[in-house]
């Protein structure tokens, strides 16, 4: 019997744990940290021994394969020894895809993953289509796989997680952008990011589809060193040589396969990148034959993503906006150039190696003030302080509510947009959004 060690027990440690138990692997999960209570039951229920708060290296290192967790860098010291032992490591994406023949719709960048991948959930599931949700959102696809198969699978994929993937092929792959982010896992260097970001094309064959943003310059650059072999879909803002998907005269259009078009005025998600996004999500539902009048309804009544320029309140005439989900500094510029009242910008966080320049003009032409939110906010007073906007130095999301309920004025809109990662002072993304969200309604 081959044995799997699974490194990690959240989502996608248990679902593979589960995959893995039931292909008759001799399964052993360990967690550096703590546990959740329910992925401890799910492993029980199944009778896959686990361990918390310790690695027992013998265990480990006596696996023929490891799956790892995407949020485990390689520089971990049991990474480290793995490595030196020559075990392979792979991901939970890359295990599950060897135990289904189901379709795979696979969506990468810098920005946009999230909203992009939803939406297309709600195209096919509003077509009738048997989809499944995997990825960084909705359930493990390996867990799926297991005990819940479905026909389609929309998987929103990360750079950690495609860093371990290697015979795992998308049957259309989405290409949004490619932007700096995550440098501190890349040695710094954005080639190695470039490269990660690259790998959702690996494998495809004539028989797939490959869609991507034909603006975006980096994206274009990498493509030269590729020989695709999937049937190319660039999409643009405006109609540009080579772009299928495109707006024009207030129309949103695309050439193929089936020609579509409808009004740009209809689509329910507003702001210029989720021009790219609606597009990706168009195309992707028209290539896997989904009716135009399904696709059109679809992108006209998709309510959108929660902790994504999440309208919360108003408040004395402000507006709140929830936007954790904001963890670049692109994404912030995306969130920024969307807004149509002077704002009060909430920053700051675990800075992932950021250059803040790019967002420099939109700050000073959209911001009557910033409020810093990080356990250390030094390098924000010395990319921001000198741009003259008054500014408020917080340390907690009560602070910083208090300092934003203080500086807006009627009309104003006070924006979340953290351009980092959330783990200097939050659990995650998705507890900074809401204690954002529960401190705003209380105000």
């Amino acid at each position: 019997m081959s044995k799997i060690a699974i490194l990690g027990a959240g989502e996608s440690g248990a679902g593979a744990a589960v995959l893995a138990k039931k292909q008759g692997f001799e399964v052993f999960v360990s967690d550096m940290s703590k546990i959740n209570d329910k992925y401890k039951k799910q492993m029980d229920d199944h009778k896959i021994e686990w361990e918390e708060g310790h690695h027992t290296e013998e265990k480990i290192l006596d696996a023929d394969e490891i799956i790892k967790s995407p949020g485990i860098p390689d520089t971990a010291p049991m990474i480290v020894k793995i490595k030196e032992k020559g075990i392979h490591i792979i991901s939970e994406i890359e295990f599950a895809g060897r135990y289904t023949n189901s379709k795979m719709i696979c969506i990468t960048g810098s920005n946009g993953k999230t909203t992009t991948t939803s939406l297309i959930y709600h195209i096919f599931k509003a077509a009738g289509y048997d989809a499944g949700l995997a990825g960084n959102i909705g359930n493990s696809l390996a867990l799926q796989v297991a005990e819940d198969p479905h026909d389609y699978y929309i998987i929103e994929l990360s750079s950690f997680q495609l860093d371990n993937m290697y015979d795992f092929r998308a049957n259309i792959a989405i290409l949004l952008n490619i932007t700096p982010d995550h440098l501190d896992r890349y040695d710094f260097k954005m080639q190695n990011y470039v490269d990660s970001k690259m790998r959702i094309i690996q494998n495809q064959t004539s028989q797939d589809a490959f869609i991507y943003w034909n603006d975006d310059p980096v994206v274009k650059k990498e493509l030269a060193k590729y020989n695709i072999k999937a049937i190319q879909y660039p999409f643009s803002e405006l109609k540009e040589v080579g772009s299928i998907g495109y707006i024009e005269e207030g129309q949103y259009k695309i050439e193929k396969p089936e020609p579509f078009n409808m009004e740009q005025e209809a689509l329910s998600l507003t702001g210029k990148h989720n021009i790219y996004n609606s597009l990706a999500a168009g195309i992707a539902s028209d290539v896997a034959g989904i009716k135009k009048d399904i696709i059109r309804q679809s992108l006209s009544d998709f309510p959108g993503v929660e902790h994504r320029l999440e309208k919360v309140c108003t408040v004395r005439g402000v507006q709140y906006i929830n936007d954790s989900k904001a963890t670049n500094v692109d994404a912030c510029w995306y969130a920024l150039e969307s807004m149509k009242t002077k704002t009060i910008l909430i920053i700051g966080g675990k800075d992932k190696g950021n250059d803040y320049a790019p967002i420099i003009p939109l700050v000073k032409e959209k911001c009557a003030g910033l409020v810093y939110l990080g356990a250390d906010n030094k390098k924000l007073h010395d990319n921001f302080d000198a741009l003259g906007i008054p500014v408020r130095d917080t340390h907690s999301m009560k602070e910083c509510i208090q300092a934003c309920y203080e500086m807006a004025e009627p009309g104003m809109t006070v924006l979340l947009s953290p351009c980092c990662a959330s783990f200097d002072l939050f659990k995650n993304m998705e507890d900074r959004g809401e204690q954002f969200k529960e401190l705003a309604r209380n105000l």
